[in-house]
């Protein structure tokens, strides 16, 4: 798929000003128990993560604990760390309160890398920081790369995003969007020489997200959105109450996250060969 295809959202934006990464890191976790602390090659998933944020252009990072023992694993590798209130219904409400802790002018630039991304790419982050200071229509800003299988268009667990014309995003879901209604169920509609043409081949959203320090405390306040109840998709808040959220288009597919015990035997294998 052409860069020309997404327009203006497949370009790299300017590089960014100072911002800070945040690291939201929840020790409970359903699937995979004590998650910020499982071993990966030596260190705490945690501080992997800390350590790829580190290599991008970030003026500091801090990752957002719940719990002391993710404190006191973060200190003993040199990572900052904060410790934030155990309650939080969302990452995002976590690093509401970092942002307090740390002091952070309202404009001042945060990235939110998800706590179970060890190999994130550094580049990556440094995309989605440069969004806000180049779109000044939008509240936040997030990445996606093209759906290439029919396997990940259909699965519900791989979130869509729809742009407009502006490279906004125009709705995220589960559910395989854009829908093509000239074309057979269940297959890669997109591949055709008239879809790619056409330039509306269906994204996968990453969950990497930058914004400006005073909306990240505000958003917490926004009441949930119905469409963000259905979906199980916290960003549908920003877009009901009238936020835009710019998208970063990359090339590159993200690396693995963790979310269960088999996803962690394959972040480990991976840097087994490296």
């Amino acid at each position: 798929m052409s860069a020309a295809a997404h327009g203006t959202a497949s370009a790299m934006p300017a590089a960014a000003s100072a911002f800070t990464v945040l690291i939201p890191a929840r020790l409970a976790s359903t699937r995979l128990p004590d998650k910020p602390l499982a071993d990966i090659a030596g260190l705490p998933m945690v501080v992997r993560v800390a350590q790829r944020a580190a290599q991008s252009g970030a003026s500091r990072v801090v990752v957002a604990a719940d719990d002391l023992r993710i404190v006191d694993a973060c200190e003993r590798h040199g990572v900052q760390a904060v410790r934030t209130r155990a309650d939080h219904p969302s990452g995002s409400d976590r690093l509401a309160e970092a942002c307090e802790q740390l002091c952070l002018a309202g404009d001042d630039i945060v990235v939110n890398v998800q706590g179970d991304e060890p190999l994130i790419d550094p580049a990556l982050i440094d995309a989605v920081a440069a969004l806000l200071p180049a779109r000044g229509d939008a509240s936040m800003g997030t990445a996606a790369h093209a759906i290439d299988t029919l396997e990940d268009y259909l699965n519900p667990n791989v979130v869509k995003v729809v742009l407009d014309g502006r490279g906004l995003a125009h709705y995220f879901s589960r559910a395989p969007i854009p829908h093509a209604r000239d074309h057979a169920a269940g297959t890669a509609w997109w591949k055709t020489a008239e879809a790619t043409a056409a330039g509306h081949a269906p994204l996968r959203h990453i969950g990497i997200y930058s914004y400006h320090a005073g909306f990240l405390r505000q958003f917490p306040q926004l009441p949930p959105a119905p469409t963000e109840r259905l979906e199980a998709l916290e960003q549908l808040r920003a877009l009901w109450h009238g936020h835009r959220i710019a998208v970063h288009i990359t090339h590159a597919v993200p690396g693995p996250g963790v979310d269960t015990p088999a996803d962690l035997e394959r972040v480990r294998a991976l840097l087994r060969t490296a």
